[in-house]
């Protein structure tokens, strides 16, 4: 089976939004092409799923928070201004997902409740939804080749660092130190994956970078490989809040 990767490292300006795109043929994945600053990110992805041949899965991968904590979204439904909040901030502003992945493998997301990355996860939505005006394209929440296309949601800095590699350094604003952290990434994910043979795009910029991870971490999990929601968490709270998949595992 091939099952075609999209990776999507979200921006609230297009100009930083990384696209990549790949495949996945039941062993490695194949990272056939990774961009940055399209004018028209959602014509891009629609561009990439309708190309796709008759009847293929799809793993559209976005490295974006795609849902709120829980609590939070309860809370202010019936919040006043100047009433006190029921919950303490960290459950207020971090999701299940959150805490599982700093518990994990020791790395902490920013808080999609209290941080600026809720402009991106919003930015991310209407992407979603845009792509969703004309075709069926649903939040995954098991791994393996999906029937159809659907979407997920991702962390590339957990993806590397699952794999023993740096995390550090290859987002510097110092050219002299992102390029050369970045080559070398590239340089060991390459004994793992097929890379573009001109990889100019992924070694000038981040963004470009991690879309490939992003499809790398679509790859972990069409595979399987990925690490799943414990046993109690509650698929209602799965579904509101979303899950941050990331591998490989064992």
């Amino acid at each position: 089976m091939t099952v075609t990767l999209i990776g999507y490292d979200c921006a609230t300006q297009s100009k930083k939004a990384g696209l990549a795109r790949g495949t996945w043929d039941g062993g490695a994945v194949s990272v056939e092409e990774a961009l940055v600053g399209a004018k028209d990110v959602a014509g891009v992805l629609r561009g990439w799923l309708d190309d796709r041949p008759e009847g293929q899965p799809a793993v559209l991968a976005i490295d974006a928070p795609l849902g709120w904590p829980a609590p939070m979204g309860i809370a202010l439904a019936t919040h006043a201004a100047g009433d006190p909040l029921p919950h303490v901030a960290n459950r207020m502003f971090r999701r299940a997902t959150d805490d599982f992945v700093h518990r994990t493998i020791g790395k902490r997301s920013l808080d999609v409740g209290a941080d600026r990355i809720a402009r991106t996860a919003a930015c991310a939505l209407a992407i979603v939804g845009a792509l969703r005006a004309d075709r069926r394209l649903p939040l995954l929440l098991e791994p393996g080749p999906p029937a159809g296309a659907g979407v997920i949601e991702v962390y590339p800095a957990a993806t590397l660092k699952s794999r023993g590699l740096p995390t550090r350094g290859y987002k510097s604003k110092e050219r002299a130190t992102a390029v050369p952290a970045r080559t070398a990434l590239l340089d060991r994910l390459a004994e793992e994956a097929r890379l573009p043979v001109d990889r100019g795009s992924m070694i000038a910029s981040d963004d470009a970078f991690d879309a490939a991870v992003c499809v790398l971490a679509a790859g972990d999990f069409v595979a399987g490989r990925v690490h799943r929601p414990p046993v109690d968490l509650d698929v209602e709270t799965l579904r509101r809040e979303g899950w941050i998949w990331f591998g490989p595992t064992v």
